[in-house]
């Protein structure tokens, strides 16, 4: 199994060092394949790559989106058959369309025993507002179909500068893995594993609360048996208020209260279903070693009106963001959320942001009254999420701002 990497990026976007640090970092022991198509560069990185190890293909006939079918074919088929490598990175023309270079891969190798990872594009965060307005067809390409965008030189920018280098990006593409903090910060490693699998840490915590959610008992604090008693008494103060008196099913048969008659007439119903369905009377005398199945239908109904789903008692919110925080803010932060009547009941909160005081980062987890703050390594980006039940998120947004 080969597998195969697509490098993109504007001329001067960084792929170069990009590649280079992976060499170093992440892919050693591997056997790699770099086939490159960018004029000027080859020649400057040879040397180096040659000396690593990596076999290099030079392509020099022109742009890789318009020698696609002849010389890059040829050349990725050659490759897979004589090297047979671990990895093939491939570093397309910075003026090509990511779409182009993806659609070539995937016909050269339809059928082949590779495995293609998503498509990564180097963007200069310096010049993302500029390439979007004067190379908007091109640049928006790169960014739409990116698995993964590395933002290069995030560290030469103010932070309300690369903010609106992301707002840019997430208008083309909402689901990508965003890279922004700086190089020197990251492992090779960790940009790899985000390159083939960047984790989701609201899926993540999603699925942690749901687990809980359905191990817990009645001495559970989570706030679910409140929602869940909330809804059951909302359900029963419906049902009271139709009817216009509580209904408790003591009285007897001498009871003019018009209950038996729309018992009658339901009893009368589904007698008459059931005869007709089932060719014998079925009275509601049953116990619970009946198999008429209407228990099943009161299940049902109950788990219909009922509140074991935890996706609709929970809610959540998350942010990606380039601020740097101080553990006093994130301390600050994290004992706010404990004020329910102003974010809402906030279950759980994770995240790792910049350190405003150290290249670490901040770590930190939350569950009500008991926040956890601590250093820990170097993230992509800062990201944070948070869920609980009728949560404030715009205030909570403003908490983290």
């Amino acid at each position: 199994m080969t597998k195969i990497d697509i490098v993109s990026g504007f001329l001067g976007a960084g792929k170069t060092t990009l590649i280079k640090k992976l060499l170093k970092e992440a892919l050693v022991g591997e056997q790699v394949v770099l086939i490159e198509n960018e004029f000027g560069e080859i020649g400057i990185d040879g040397g180096f790559l040659k000396e690593a190890g990596i076999e290099i293909t030079e392509m020099n006939s022109g742009c890789i989106c318009c020698s696609l079918v002849g010389d890059f074919g040829t050349a990725l088929k050659e490759v897979l058959e004589k090297y047979k490598p671990d990895r093939i990175l491939i570093e397309p023309s910075g003026v090509g369309k990511l779409s182009d270079v993806m659609k070539a891969v995937e016909g050269v190798t339809s059928g082949e025993d590779v495995e293609l990872g998503s498509a990564v594009a180097v963007v200069d965060a310096k010049k993302c507002k500029t390439y979007l307005k004067n190379f908007g067809e091109f640049f928006e390409n790169q960014i739409a179909h990116a698995g993964t965008i590395i933002l290069s030189r995030t560290d030469e920018m103010k932070e309300e500068k690369l903010d609106e280098c992301l707002s840019l990006i997430r208008e083309h593409n909402e689901k990508a893995a965003i890279i922004t903090t700086p190089w020197p910060q990251l492992d090779g490693k960790l940009i790899k594993d985000t390159i083939e699998n960047a984790k989701d840490l609201e899926a993540e915590l999603m699925k942690e609360v749901m687990e809980h959610h359905h191990e817990h008992d009645e001495n559970c604090t989570c706030g679910c048996h409140d929602h869940e008693h909330h809804h059951e008494h909302d359900h029963e103060h419906h049902h009271e208020h139709e009817h216009g008196h509580e209904h408790n099913h003591e009285h007897d048969e001498n009871c003019t209260c018009g209950c038996h008659d729309h018992d009658h007439e339901h009893h009368h119903e589904h007698d008459h279903e059931h005869h007709h369905e089932h060719g014998h009377e079925h009275h509601h005398e049953h116990d619970e070693n009946c198999t008429c199945g209407c228990h099943e239908h009161d299940h049902e109904h109950h788990h219909e009106h009922g509140h074991h789903h935890a996706d609709d008692v929970f809610e959540s919110w998350g942010l990606e963001t380039p601020h740097k925080f101080t553990k006093a803010e994130i301390e600050r932060a994290l004992s706010e959320l404990d004020h329910q009547e102003k974010y809402g009941y906030v279950l759980r909160a994770k995240g790792m942001v910049m350190n405003a005081e150290s290249d670490k980062f901040i770590h930190f987890d939350y569950v009500p009254g008991e926040p956890e703050i601590r250093d820990g390594a170097s993230d992509y980006t800062g990201r944070l999420c948070v869920i609980g039940s009728k949560i404030n998120k715009e205030a909570i947004k403003a908490l983290f701002a």
